[in-house]
């Protein structure tokens, strides 16, 4: 009779088959085109820039009319809103057309314009943001005082702030571009209403943007007649150009200079004037601009504006 086998319970476990070891396959990982509605992340690594090159940047000389502009100013904000940013560019360089030969199909969609230029100069795509930059300068030619509307103004001031703030950057391709877009904005626009936007930039926290302002600053300033100064206030200008003096960076001094240099010209030109009308005795220049800082500054100010007048 054949005996029943028994389990073992002391025998040793059974090793279970290891499993064979399966061989990694890479997958490449399609990488995503990055949408036009991305914005600029200083702590993103900088994306290629290889389709940049193919991104034509035309000269304002160089631009064409539209051959069928009533038509096409209607698919114009479809090309704006694209997530294609080179299609965004090239409907940004129609803005440039519509602008400069074209400006009454543009102007009732001037504001969307602009917010979609300051969505623009936001993209981390160099080509975008030169581009921007570029229509920017055109809409300044086309429209001038018209962007200081009340209904276009909240827009303006969002595309001044992204000008002064590429102008300020150490990419030196687009900071040229926005410098040449101040540039024209000041010689665009009257005098006083852009100074009254830019005053506050001449004392923003960014060393690099109150420079910049600065420099517009001084760009209204000599645009300005005495009349005009004193419409802004005279000593006003003069306690501005004191501060800027003082400022870290040369080129917010040397702006400063201007101002002072400008408003200098102005007053005692203006008071010499008046002294020969009158048939008084005429000081010299720096005896009327040393009474007028005397009057309207501290001591150590006022010695500073009459250095840099009598150095001159």
């Amino acid at each position: 009779m054949a005996m029943a086998l028994r389990p073992i319970d002391n025998a040793l476990p059974t090793t279970p088959e290891r499993p064979k070891k399966q061989t990694k396959v890479a997958v490449p990982i399609q990488k995503q085109k990055p949408e036009f509605g991305l914005i600029n992340d200083e702590n993103q690594a900088p994306l290629p820039a290889t389709a940049d090159a193919a991104i034509d940047y035309i000269s304002s000389e160089n631009l064409k009319p539209i051959s069928d502009p009533d038509l096409k100013i209607q698919s114009l904000n479809e090309g704006l809103e694209s997530k294609d940013w080179v299609k965004v560019c090239e409907s940004l360089n129609n803005v440039r057309r519509f602008a400069l030969y074209h400006s009454a199909l543009l102007a009732p969609t001037l504001e969307k314009v602009m917010v979609v230029l300051v969505k623009a100069m936001k993209n981390p795509r160099s080509a975008l943001i030169k581009t921007s930059i570029m229509a920017s300068s055109d809409i300044f030619t086309a429209f001038g005082d018209g962007l200081l509307e009340s209904a276009a103004s909240n827009a303006f001031d969002q595309l001044l702030l992204q000008l002064l703030l590429k102008s300020s950057q150490d990419k030196r391709f687009v900071c040229e571009e926005a410098d040449r877009a101040l540039s024209s904005m000041v010689q665009s626009l009257t005098p006083l209403p852009l100074l009254q936007k830019l005053r506050a930039y001449a004392s923003h926290g960014n060393p690099r943007v109150r420079a910049k302002a600065a420099i517009s600053v001084a760009s209204c300033v000599a645009k300005m007649g005495l009349e005009g100064m004193k419409d802004y206030g005279v000593v006003s200008l003069v306690k501005m150009a004191a501060d800027l003096l003082n400022d870290r960076l040369p080129e917010a001094r040397e702006a400063a200079r201007g101002i002072v240099m400008s408003v200098y010209n102005a007053y005692t030109e203006n008071e010499e004037e008046k002294l020969r009308e009158n048939e008084e005795e005429k000081p010299e220049k720096q005896e009327i601009w040393l009474s007028f800082c005397q009057s309207n500054l501290s001591t150590i100010h006022a010695q500073s504006m009459v250095k840099i007048t009598s150095s001159q």
